[in-house]
């Protein structure tokens, strides 16, 4: 196979390359996406909250990651957005569709942080 000179670097340069597009990314997201910034500072209080609270490290644990699966989902929401509105403002029905599934897919994520807090704080 050859090597195209557009899909980028190879080795620990890609790796660099990819975190700096990573660093890229997050700050995009903060910076444009007003829905990114109030989950952020949601989580944020929730993280804490976990290293406040008397939970087992097993609870602990699964805490985090829905916090942090719930900011992975608005990522990806927010890229469909993005691309979306990139292609048109026009209003058509399947640019609508992939924008609600974004957004239903962030709703279900943080139904899923608030079921697991109600059972960690209900101890069940």
């Amino acid at each position: 196979m050859e090597h195209n000179e557009l899909k980028g670097k190879k080795g620990f340069k890609r790796i660099l390359n990819a975190a700096g597009y990573s660093v890229d990314g997050l700050q995009a997201a903060f910076r444009y996406e007003a829905a990114f910034r109030q989950l952020l500072l949601l989580h944020a209080v929730l993280l804490i909250m976990v290293c406040c609270a008397d939970f087992d490290l097993s609870v602990r644990m699964v805490l985090v990651f829905a916090s942090f699966f719930s900011l992975v989902v608005e990522l990806f929401n927010s890229a469909i957005e993005a691309v979306v509105d990139d292609i048109s403002l026009e209003l058509r029905p399947l640019a609508k569709r992939a924008k609600d599934i974004g957004s239903a897919a962030q709703m279900l994520a943080l139904t899923l942080v608030f079921i697991l807090w109600l059972m960690a704080l209900c101890g069940g």
